[in-house]
């Protein structure tokens, strides 16, 4: 059977998402000086181990990044920091607070959807997958939706211009960060506003929370204020469009899944989690060495930089019985498509709620959703991350 992956090409370098297996679990890629682990159990060991495989790669890296971008960044920290910085931002993603949204995920995604009713032809991304989380995001934060046009090329930016491997290239690298810097500069402008504005007039939101915010009696400086706000605007509306789009994709190429799913919807969630496994949003995490380690038999050397394939680990053998097949009854499913261990994706439950809303609003509106094989889909071209960007579907 032709699966998503084969039907479109998707990343022909991740030789994982078409079966093919590395011969070990942990292999040294000579070439670019850096350790590639595929295997599950490895991926989860190394993400439970903070003092052995330290969050802050940057100083590993041949091409650096401003130093003012990485301040405030809580993927490049460690224990205890780690800790004081997220648990400003834990309160605003807590279950409770999240359940009391879906009355307003449910208006805005209902609200899209009214806008494409009865067209033969949607486009899922731009009509619900991009603006249905940016919207929720958008209002979490305190600053404008109506802005989410800038936010997107905003967004693209930084998922093109910060890619890992840009930072592995001395040459080529360099450039593309040095220029993705500079196009994110208006995104920073604009935060740094806002975060000013609730300095000078609080309100009830994540903005005025970060800009008020003290760690061990002191106030964020204004870069960590703003780069955390980055953070949250980009990565918590651009995982949600993924997640959404991939499972769709997933159930355009299981029809079976798909007749399942509609007539069965306390499949929903599962579908979803299934579309992580299979494709998830993020497709690598990196890792640095803080002393010498042993791992699954390999020995690894201190001041190691590790790539952790996410998207190999969800499809190993060892952990997922028959990992190529796309299963939204699948349980347990422990996959990586948010992470594991103390970086687990804050907003995991936001996003969750938000695909559950959306998949099954569309579900009950369109009889069909189907690619159409003239007008494909289009993917992000990085190997860090698996999504569409476009994605037409026939719904008739």
């Amino acid at each position: 059977m032709t699966t998503v992956v084969d039907r479109w090409d998707v990343h022909p370098e991740h030789r994982w998402l078409r079966g093919e297996r590395a011969e070990r679990a942990i292999v040294f890629d000579e070439s670019d000086g850096l350790w590639n682990v595929y295997g599950y159990a490895e991926c989860r060991e190394m993400l439970g181990d903070h003092r052995t495989f330290s969050s802050g790669t940057a100083r590993l890296l041949p091409v650096s990044v401003e130093a003012s971008l990485i301040e405030g960044d809580l993927s490049q920290m460690d224990p205890p920091q780690h800790r004081k910085f997220r648990k400003l931002l834990t309160p605003a993603f807590s279950p409770k607070l999240i359940a009391a949204m879906e009355p307003r995920i449910t208006a805005i995604t209902e609200g899209l959807l009214d806008g494409v009713e009865g067209k033969p032809e949607i486009e899922l991304v731009a009509d619900l997958a991009y603006p249905l989380p940016v919207i929720v995001i958008a209002e979490l934060l305190g600053v404008p939706a109506s802005d989410r046009d800038m936010f997107k090329g905003w967004a693209d930016n930084v998922i093109e211009s910060f890619s890992g491997f840009s930072s592995l290239d001395t040459e080529q690298g360099a450039e593309d960060i040095r220029e993705g810097t500079e196009r994110l500069q208006p995104l920073l402008e604009y935060l740094a506003g806002h975060i000013a504005e609730r300095r000078r007039h609080p309100r009830e939101d994540l903005m005025t929370q970060l800009a008020t915010a003290e760690i061990d009696g002191e106030r964020l400086t204004d870069n960590e204020a703003v780069n955390i706000a980055n953070i949250m605007l980009i990565t918590g509306h651009i995982t949600t469009s993924m997640v959404l789009g991939n499972t769709v994709l997933c159930l355009d190429a299981y029809p079976e899944q798909a007749e399942r799913v509609r007539a069965d919807r306390a499949l929903v969630p599962g579908a979803i989690e299934e579309a992580l496994r299979l494709l998830p949003p993020s497709t690598v995490l990196t890792r640095a060495t803080e002393t010498e380690a042993e791992i699954g038999g390999q020995r690894i050397p201190k001041d190691q930089l590790i790539f952790l394939w996410l998207g190999a680990g969800n499809r190993d053998p060892r952990e997922f019985t028959d990992p190529g097949r796309y299963d939204p009854a699948r349980d347990p499913n422990p996959h990586f498509g948010f992470g594991w261990g103390i970086h687990f994706c804050i907003g995991a439950g936001l996003a969750r709620l938000e695909g559950r809303i959306a998949l099954n609003a569309l579900l009950d509106r369109f009889p069909a959703l189907r690619t159409d094989p003239a007008s494909p889909p289009g993917f992000f071209d990085t190997p860090d991350m698996i999504g569409v960007n476009r994605l037409p579907l026939r719904t008739t």
